[in-house]
Formats: C-alpha cells, structure tokens, sequence
C-alpha cells in the first residue's frame, strides 16, 4: 500500500502534501521525518496533510509538520501550495478560498492564468500577535521591540512577533554576512523561546524594499518563510525603518507584503509552484522511520 503525494514549494521553501479526502496517515510526525530527508527521502521542509474542514466556515483543513516532525501552527508557503493543490485538484474550487490551520481560519484570493491554474496567492495572514505571552517570549511587557539578544560574542537587536508562527526579527547591515548556521540554532533554541522560535535577519535596503534570510524552527536554514517575511513586515513598522508596504527578496525570491493599518491584518502575496507527483511506501520497507 502507497500513500499519494504532490510535492510543491514557494520560492523554493517546499512541502510533501497528502491529501486525506480518500487515505490515511497513521503517524504523521513519522512520515514527515522520513519523506523529507533529502537523502533517503523525497526531500522537503516538512509535509502538509489536506483534509475535510471541520470549522463550517472553511472549505479545508491544514495540518502542517516540520521536517523534524514537529507540528507547526501555519506556513505561508505551504498554504499558497496547499490553495493551488485544493483548487486544481478539485477538492475545493473557491476563489477565496479558506484554508482552517492550527492559528485559525485564513481567506486566501487566488488569481488564476489563462489556463485556469493558480499563478499566485494572496493571503490574509490576519492580525500579528505582539504581546510576548501569546507569542510566547519569556519577557515581561506589551511588545518586544529591539530587545538586546546575547549570543556568544555578539548581541543582537530582536523583535518578536507571532504571525501564526513565532518569529524572532533581526535586522542588520549585510544579510551576506550573518553566520546563520552559527545563529540560526541560538536563536530558535534561545532560553527566552519556551516553544522554540523561527529567526529572520533582514537588511532593509530602502523603506519598501528588504532582503530576508530565515531560519527555521524544525527546519534549518530555507530558501523563503511566508510568516517569516510577513513578521518582518510588522517589525519594520515597529522598529520605523519600513513602509507597510514592502518587497521582501528571498534566497528564493520575492513576496509583497502589507500591513494594513486599518484592519491591522498582514497581506501576503507570492506564488506557488507545483514540482511532481508520486507515491510513498506505508509504512515504508526501507527503514527510514526512527
């Protein structure tokens, strides 16, 4: 027996997805641990299962595991892939579409080619969480903005914000020359971080213009992080080094942004990208699960 899976990515941050409309998956932590080791595996961020909404609200279900089989509240490039898996696929054909994730209920607008299939995504991300409790930061206070962060031989200026996922912004004067494998696991690792944090070092290159670098909490270093470049949107603001609107290049590409300062919901608008089909072995017969 074989599980059927698509494997797509946004800006290079790619995911396994399964759909579990007509099969099982018995142990997901498992799964997301063997399928996205790049060597003996399919090779990805992590995997997203696609499931029947149980909120009425929404048209599907979200369930996201990092590549350590950690669950993940939210992914910004997964749920761009995930709206274009659902919408081509057929097993939601909305537009908007709302996706139900572990941080809620997101509304995503699709905008299609001339062939019908979804080019790029814009999704309401809805409203950053700064209160360092809810993010969670063991920090006293309302927000955490440019909080002095030691690490060995350097101190850094963070801001946290939770955008579905917790995020730790840097904002330095070369991305080219932070360490991030050195940085990177401090950070997400920090005591501060009672669940572990994603980090994201950014130079802002003029106010609507910043290059991000991410690394990710049960994922390492990837080429782009939806919530991660959106965190950035709102630290910029905070810090006033940004507009609200903002282009965000990362390693694999580019992402606008906006902070709405009406609705305080963050706009995030990127594309998706299927890679190919396949099928896995459940369980698997080359012992790849620990």
């Amino acid at each position: 027996m074989s599980l059927r899976f698509t494997k797509l990515h946004g800006l290079g941050n790619d995911y396994i997805f399964i759909s579990t409309f007509d099969q099982a998956v018995e142990n997901p932590a498992a799964l997301a641990r063997a399928i996205s080791d790049r060597h003996r595996g399919v090779g990805s961020d992590g995997l997203i299962l696609v499931a029947p909404a149980e909120d009425p609200a929404a048209h599907v279900h979200m369930t996201m595991y990092n590549a350590d089989g950690s669950r993940a509240r939210m992914c910004g490039n997964g749920i761009r892939c995930l709206a274009k898996l659902a919408y081509e696929q057929g097993l939601a054909r909305a537009n908007p579409l709302r996706v139900e994730t572990d941080a809620g209920v997101r509304t995503l607008e699709l905008t299609l080619d001339a062939q019908g299939r979804v080019a790029e995504v814009r999704v309401d991300m809805d409203e950053p969480v700064l209160a360092p409790a809810r993010i969670p930061v063991r920090l006293a206070g309302t927000q955490v903005v440019g909080h002095p962060l030691e690490l060995p031989g350097v101190t850094l200026a963070m801001t946290c914000v939770s955008v579905g996922n917790p995020h730790a912004v840097f904002f330095v004067p070369d991305v080219g020359r932070v360490p991030l494998s050195q940085w990177g696991p401090r950070v997400e690792n920090h005591p501060l971080f009672p669940e572990r944090i994603n980090a994201q070092f950014a130079q802002v290159v003029s106010p609507g213009f910043v290059r991000i670098i991410t690394w990710e909490r049960g994922a390492g270093a990837t080429l782009a992080c939806g919530t991660g470049a959106s965190a950035v949107c709102v630290a910029g603001v905070l810090n006033r080094l940004t507009d609200r609107q903002i282009t965000a290049e990362l390693p694999g590409g580019r992402l606008k942004l906006e902070w709405d300062e009406a609705t305080r919901h963050v706009y995030m608008t990127g594309p998706a990208t299927e890679v190919f089909t396949g099928n896995w072995p459940e369980p698997p017969s080359r012992g790849v699960f620990p």
